[in-house]
């Protein structure tokens, strides 16, 4: 990925919702001015969710996700409908499409008033499209409509797709609606301009070849926007480079989870110490809620089962973190016999009640929305969940550290234990 370009999680993510030939893709078409989406007469073209990352005026860096229809049928089209309503857990906005002359009835779908819902549970900003306005010879009133579909008249919207009518007014009102982000600095905030950060950043057989992972490159931008003074340096190297930096200011370091109980054992107690995916827990998921979910792993049981997910579906090397190096970590700490499950990308279970702890990666690929929803669910389960950098700190016995010389910043709340 270019340093130049917006990640995918770090886009605002809009979902197209609505029965099949209700004509979803030709909208994505007409609202990006190109033909991305495959457009077609068959019902059910659309048979997976598909993502887009772009940027449209005014909106700038969007996803479009593009769903199958809700109207689907069979057995396979159960499936299509579930994995259409489970794109909502990562959706900033929603638009849900119609067909005019049919609006009133489709509403009356039950895996429509699903979506909705759940949209309104989730508190998503929504819209409603009311297309192919050039198949009908009278376009009633939105006034007669909103009563019609219990929608309110500003979230409402006459557009014909594929003449392109209305498209301009649509983009408006999703601009309009489009929600503010929190302002959730990765690292900005604990530094100033002239400060010194150490990013330790391991190079071997499980680092990408010819690239840095992306929360490394995103503390590197964040940094440079307060004007920091950056060092960058491989794990074997950071004596060295500690040794050099004798007239370091508010000297912060960072290191790769991997290496943090080495990172430690060199760094003296007076320089504050942290992980990027310890970072990445304040910056886009629960510091506090994680902090106390690494708790269990001394409370672990034989039999227990630990649920390790990455939001990334990267190829796997022989020494991979999350399949190999954490679960022998956590087997030589808890010294009990241990059941895991192994999950990826966009796979999360949907019954989280079997586990007994969920052990996160950073999740620099998921946006915050999708993250949020995992952290809600295991809340809801009961069940604690942590994440890579808070586990093994924690197992290292130095959570405290490198997260207490920096609780006012990085938790906003003081940490109290909490009951599972």
């Amino acid at each position: 990925m270019s340093l130049n370009a917006t990640p995918s999680s770090e886009r605002t993510h809009i979902g197209i919702f609505g029965n099949r030939n209700a004509g979803k893709s030709t909208l994505i078409n007409a609202i990006t001015g190109q033909d991305l989406a495959v457009v077609s007469n068959v019902a059910g073209t659309t048979t997976d969710p598909v993502k887009k990352a772009m940027e449209i005026l005014p909106l700038g860096p969007v996803v479009l996700i593009d769903t199958p229809g809700l109207d689907d049928e069979g057995e396979l089209g159960e499936l299509r409908v579930e994995k259409s309503l489970q794109t909502l857990n990562s959706c900033d906005i929603a638009i849900i499409v119609f067909e005019l002359d049919s609006a009133l009835m489709d509403m009356s779908n039950p895996n429509i008033k699903a979506l909705m819902s759940k949209i309104k549970d989730k508190q998503i900003p929504y819209i409603i499209v009311l297309n192919k306005t050039d198949e009908v010879t009278l376009v009633p009133l939105k006034g007669h409509l909103s009563t019609g579909l219990g929608i309110e008249e500003d979230k409402i919207y006459l557009t014909s797709a594929l003449a392109g009518e209305g498209i301009h007014e649509l983009k408006e009102g999703i601009a309009h609606i489009i929600p503010k982000k929190k302002e959730s600095p990765l690292v900005s905030d604990l530094i100033g301009r002239g400060d010194d950060v150490v990013l330790v950043i391991p190079i071997d057989e499980s680092a990408p070849k010819g690239r840095i992972i992306l929360p490394q490159q995103q503390v590197i931008r964040d940094a440079l926007e307060v004007g920091a003074k950056i060092h960058i340096c491989k794990d074997t190297e950071y004596e060295m480079m500690l040794q050099s930096l004798t007239d370091a200011k508010n000297l912060l370091v960072i290191t790769d989870s991997q290496a943090f109980k080495k990172i430690a054992s060199l760094t003296p107690e007076e320089i504050r110490l942290t992980s990027f995916s310890i970072l990445m827990a304040r910056y886009k998921g629960d510091l506090e809620w994680q902090v106390e979910g690494a708790k269990v792993l001394s409370e672990l049981r034989d039999g227990d089962k630990v649920l390790i997910s990455e939001g990334c579906t990267h190829h796997r090397q022989c020494n991979d973190i999350g399949t190999v190096k954490l679960p022998k970590w956590v087997d030589a700490f808890s010294k009990v016999d241990v059941e895991y499950t192994f999950t990826s990308g966009g796979e999360f279970p949907t019954d989280l009640s079997p586990y007994r702890l969920i052990i996160h990666c950073g999740a620099c690929t998921l946006n915050a929305e999708q993250m949020k929803h995992r952290i809600d669910s295991a809340k809801t389960a009961g069940v604690p969940i942590t994440n890579y950098g808070t586990a093994i700190a924690y197992m290292n016995g130095i959570l405290d550290r490198c997260v207490a010389q920096l609780k006012g910043k990085l938790c906003q709340q003081k940490i109290t234990q909490k009951k599972y």
